[in-house]
């Protein structure tokens, strides 16, 4: 009986546990599922699966289990991933991840191609989906000649739109939270109308794009870090405009730029007093003294709104004026200002994530005429548990496990999943859960030259 691994039964897995049992069932496949904490790794596996206490750090432990798995999904933390790959060479079997394609990781393509190997990384939802979407939609324009002369792609995980709820920012948590904090470190870089540009850190979130989806509103998005990674990546030689951003709703990008400003979003020191520092003081440590001045006056000023504006109401909704202590013994400030956040934008019972992923083409057809193509994915959790991401991270994970199990997804070595072999039975897989693409056309401009 074939058998697979899977490494790490946390919030994302939920979907792709119950996506693997049930082709278990079908193929008379084992699972065996290992987590830090077996009373989760048990509790997801419903009495279908072997499931364990899992250390990743235990080699012994680690290749043990590798050795008699074909295929190891890694769902660790990112950091360990390079561990879990390393068994995998070792013995010979077959890898899956959601994480992005390391140094490391490419180090070993030559031996996985060797070996007969399918190391297959960002198979989630971004990376994952996004590429798998994108690079359809490239191909195809490919197939018919015609010249693609700008790629835009933004995918944002949000809440549902609550008209109850009171969440002026209409956000929480859906992912790792101290990715969000950490999203305004780093210099931005992308490619427009054939220029080279560069946002500094403090200025990104004071660069946004409104962007309207019909039937779903407006969304600002903001810059990721790197979108000219994907020049190689997606073989773009030549395009005028690359350009790849994060989604959230209107509003949201001039609010957080706040905390940017004070610099609360640092993680390079350790700040003092942490265990008797309430919420308010905290903040009032990135301004400057006044014993005269609220705190709340002092942000209103420096960052030039007015005291009663949206901004001030979502900063105040946060409770970061509160004499609430933080809760923490020590930290960064991006780690204070992480448990802060999580205090009001933790998902409850009563939210519902969403997740938005918009692409735009630019492309010349042979007749000489540019079009712009629209591709729109919107999906809704179900539950706290059967999440939005849940299910766009954990789908394609347990599709292309399917797929390398079935010997479908055959090609050795390093992968992430821009090849037809690969996104095309997965995307059209998905579109039967429900995750189609919505593609649209706008109306052509004539006479637009190279």
């Amino acid at each position: 009986m074939e058998n697979i691994l899977l490494i790490g039964a946390g919030r994302s897995a939920s979907t792709l546990i119950d996506y693997l049992l049930k082709e278990c069932e079908s193929n008379n496949w084992n699972l065996s599922i290992g987590d830090a904490d077996p009373e989760l790794a048990e509790r997801k596996g419903k009495g279908q699966a072997r499931t364990f206490k899992f250390d990743v750090k235990d080699e012994e432990q680690l290749h043990n289990e590798v050795a008699e798995a074909d295929v190891v999904i890694s769902m660790v933390p990112a950091m360990f991933h390079q561990l879990v790959a390393d068994a995998c060479i070792k013995e010979a079997k077959h890898l899956v991840t959601a994480s992005y394609v390391t140094p490391e990781m490419n180090a070993l393509d030559e031996e996985a191609k060797n070996k007969g190997l399918v190391f297959l990384n960002e198979c989630g939802l971004d990376p994952g989906i996004d590429h798998m979407s994108a690079m359809r939609v490239i191909d195809r324009i490919r197939d018919n000649n015609y010249k693609l002369i700008g790629f835009e792609s933004f995918t944002g995980g949000l809440l549902e739109p609550n008209p109850d709820d009171d969440n002026p920012w209409q956000y929480k948590f859906t992912w790792n939270p101290r990715n969000v904090v950490m999203a305004g470190r780093g210099h931005v870089q992308f490619l427009q109308q054939g220029k080279y540009k560069y946002i500094p850190f403090q200025r990104l979130f004071r660069r946004t794009e409104m962007i309207h989806i019909p039937g779903h509103g407006y969304f600002e998005g903001y810059a990721n870090r790197d979108s000219l990674k994907y020049m190689d990546v997606y073989n773009l030689k030549g395009i005028r405009t690359l350009f790849r951003g994060t989604l959230r709703r209107p509003g949201y990008s001039k609010a957080w730029n706040t905390f940017v400003q004070l610099g609360v979003t640092c993680d390079d020191y350790k700040m003092e007093n942490v265990d008797k520092m309430t919420h308010r003081e905290f903040i009032n440590s990135f301004l400057w003294y006044n014993p005269h001045d609220s705190v709340e006056l002092k942000i209103a000023h420096y960052m030039n709104f007015e005291m009663e504006s949206t901004e001030m109401f979502k900063l105040r909704w946060l409770g970061i004026f509160s004499d609430e202590l933080v809760g923490l013994d020590e930290g960064t400030p991006a780690q204070i200002l992480e448990h802060i956040l999580s205090k009001k934008w933790t998902m409850t019972d009563e939210d519902n994530d969403q997740i938005v992923m918009w692409h735009k083409f630019n492309y010349i057809d042979d007749k000489g005429v540019e079009i712009q193509e629209h591709s729109t994915m919107v999906s809704n959790g179900d539950d706290p548990v059967n999440t939005a991401m849940s299910k766009t991270v954990g789908l394609p994970l347990g599709i292309a496990t399917k797929l390398i199990m079935k010997g479908e997804i055959t090609t050795p070595g390093v992968h992430i999943p821009i090849q037809k072999e690969i996104y095309d039975p997965i995307l059209d897989e998905l579109a039967e859960y429900g995750f189609e693409f919505i593609e649209e056309k706008l109306e052509p401009k004539v006479g637009i030259s190279d």
